[in-house]
């Protein structure tokens, strides 16, 4: 109506049961501008005389709407798969999984145990690369600092990463410590490009292991670095199903059943898909990476965000909604930090108690590193984003994939010990990426993303809950409902929609 409301006049407005009258005398009498006071009263005196005609629509429920004919694409087609998934014997082989083989008591020496093993395994993957020396024993270098002093005098030794920081130049700052010992390191910030000047920009996560070279200051107790070194991996040869083992593997996350938010109708819309989509029919198996029902007494109040107030009713009811899906689907169903298990990882699989409404579902834990006719995948719920998100510059909410990438770099799914992720402290880090996979598949913080980084699908698995109130307070809007599909045969990758 070209009104403008002014401040003073919200709360009377939004009191009114209905501002059509008003609206409508506003365009009679060409009313336009700042809506104030004075404006509003004389309106409000001249709808009195305004009859306004109302259509009060039906209530129906709306009629779902069909998701896009993605295979019509060019990367994405029929004519790959010569056989449709319900011909083709299923091929699950899992690789690793915590479920039965957790044996830490989590004393001191577990701990310990558990991260002299993850410096051990990420050092061999270190030094498959090319360092510019021989690595050292961090004492060794310290005994030695006055040889180790001034430039052309480099040293390299392999560590955890201890209190990173930036400084208020924008240098990044640091300690190294292995088994013998302690150094302090700073890493500079130049005006050029390059791999370390990329990693003083996106800081360091505390225990990261990593390589650093690098040589002292005069006064022996600083670290001047010059490099820092990941673990090696420059291009990965993904491994592909065969052509007469041509299917489709899919992958959601975080459905939240039981939650007042849960996205029921579009659930039943990709369950019509499932059964009448050509699509469809190439798709052998079904990743669901965590939190498929909401849990009870997860956070204070929850119970007033829940439609279904028992665990076993929700996962119950979730095993009933699995048993939708066309019988040539196999599921497999990863529990998360809302799931009825420790909330340390690795988490074991959900237990069997609550196993018995489901017929076509191979429970394990988190994370699961297993292949699917030949293709090695890795999925993982994805609570650690959270630590990448807080200690790393380059990762936010809104881009889960830079973490993934972060993972990979690091060849491991959660370093920081005593942020957000508790970790279990296993005699062994079984959170140590020891096989690249060929697809990477994550949820936990509700978006949606595919790419290939370095040979390795990427798939950020979208949810099926709505917005929640913790969401819309810090303001993130997640990517609801979308499918993602990968081809075995090709690693051609689809998203679907069913918003």
């Amino acid at each position: 109506a070209g009104l403008i409301p002014a401040r003073s006049v919200r709360e009377r407005l939004l009191a009114l049961p209905s501002i059509d009258a008003l609206l409508q005398a506003a365009v009679k009498t060409d009313c336009k501008g700042m809506l104030d006071e004075t404006m509003l009263d004389s309106l409000l005196k001249q709808s009195e005389s305004v009859v306004v005609a109302r259509t009060i629509a039906p209530i129906v429920e709306p009629e779902p709407v069909a998701a896009p004919r993605i295979h019509n694409l060019d990367h994405y087609k029929l004519a790959d798969f010569p056989m449709q998934a319900k011909d083709v014997d299923a091929e699950i082989t899992v690789h690793f999984d915590i479920t039965g083989k957790s044996v830490t008591e989590g004393k001191k020496e577990d701990i310990q145990s558990f991260f002299n093993d993850r410096l051990k395994q990420i050092r061999r993957l270190i030094l498959d690369r090319n360092l510019p020396n021989r690595p050292i024993a961090v004492n060794e270098a310290v005994r030695q600092k006055k040889q180790f002093t001034g430039r052309g005098n480099d040293f390299t030794v392999i560590g955890l990463v201890k209190e990173s920081n930036t400084t208020k130049n924008g240098h990044l700052r640091f300690s190294i410590e292995d088994s013998t010992g302690e150094v302090r390191c700073m890493l500079m910030q130049r005006d050029e490009d390059g791999p370390s000047q990329e990693i003083v920009h996106a800081g360091l996560m505390d225990d990261d292991v990593i390589g650093v070279s690098g040589t002292f200051n005069t006064s022996g107790d600083l670290v001047f670095v010059d490099d820092i070194h990941f673990p090696a991996l420059t291009k990965h040869e993904r491994r592909t199903a065969g052509e007469d083992r041509a299917v489709s593997a899919a992958f959601i996350s975080d459905l939240h059943l039981g939650s007042k938010t849960f996205l029921e109708p579009q659930w039943h819309k990709m369950i019509q898909w499932f059964h009448d989509d050509p699509l469809a029919k190439t798709i052998r198996y079904l990743v669901i990476s965590g939190d498929g029902v909401d849990g009870v007494g997860i956070y204070p109040g929850q119970d007033r965000h829940l439609n279904i107030t028992d665990l076993y009713n929700q996962y119950s009811r979730l095993g009933e909604m699995l048993q939708e899906l066309p019988d040539w689907v196999e599921v497999l169903l990863l529990p998360g930090n809302h799931d009825a298990v420790r909330p340390a990882e690795p988490q074991p699989a959900i237990d069997p108690e609550l196993q018995t409404d489901y017929n076509n579902t191979l429970f394990v834990g988190n994370p699961c590193d297993f292949s699917l006719n030949g293709v090695r995948v890795l999925s993982y719920h994805g609570v650690s984003i959270m630590d990448f998100v807080s200690s790393l510059r380059t990762v936010t909410f809104e881009t889960p994939e830079a973490a993934m990438r972060a993972m990979i770099d690091r060849r491991h799914l959660a370093p920081s010990w005593g942020g957000k992720t508790p970790l279990s402290p296993e005699p062994e880090d079984r959170l140590v990426i020891q096989e690249i996979p060929d697809i990477f598949v994550t949820g936990h913080v509700h978006g949606h993303h595919t790419e290939t980084y370095k040979g390795v699908n990427l798939v950020h698995s979208s949810t099926w809950q709505d917005q929640t109130d913790y969401q819309r307070m810090l303001g993130f809007q997640p990517k609801p409902c979308i499918l993602t599909v990968v081809n075995l045969h090709t690693h051609a990758m689809a998203a679907i929609p069913f918003v």
